[in-house]
């Protein structure tokens, strides 16, 4: 499953990163400690936090992570809408709170290795 899949299916909204959306997604992490995300996190993963400073990118792009979901509504600032855009990140954004959209997430996953 790519990025741009999971932004149409749950309706995310794209604040930056554009040129990674066709980047493929292997599973997902939630966490709004860098520190759990750096140790934990794996390659292709999509991070759902609340955080929107650019250390999140920094994390996101040493892990190789496919793209970066913030929740409740919170919009990054203008140096991680930089960063994410240098990175080939996506930063993708929803008013859902994390709970909610990482059972979205998990659902769609796995429902498309049900069928794989």
């Amino acid at each position: 499953m790519t990025v741009n899949e999971i932004v149409k299916k749950l309706n995310l909204t794209v604040y930056s990163g554009e040129t990674g959306l066709n980047n493929q997604i292997t599973g997902g992490y939630t966490s709004d400690l860098l520190s759990d995300v750096m140790g934990h996190s794996n390659q292709g993963n999509i991070w759902v936090t609340l955080q929107t400073h650019k250390n999140v990118i920094a994390i996101a792009s040493l892990k190789d992570l496919a793209a970066v979901i913030l929740v409740k509504g919170l919009k990054p600032d203008e140096d991680t809408l930089a960063k994410s855009r240098e990175e080939n990140i996506p930063m993708l954004g929803t008013t859902l709170p994390a709970f909610e959209i990482t059972g979205q997430i998990f659902q769609l996953i796995h429902h498309q290795e049900m069928a794989t």
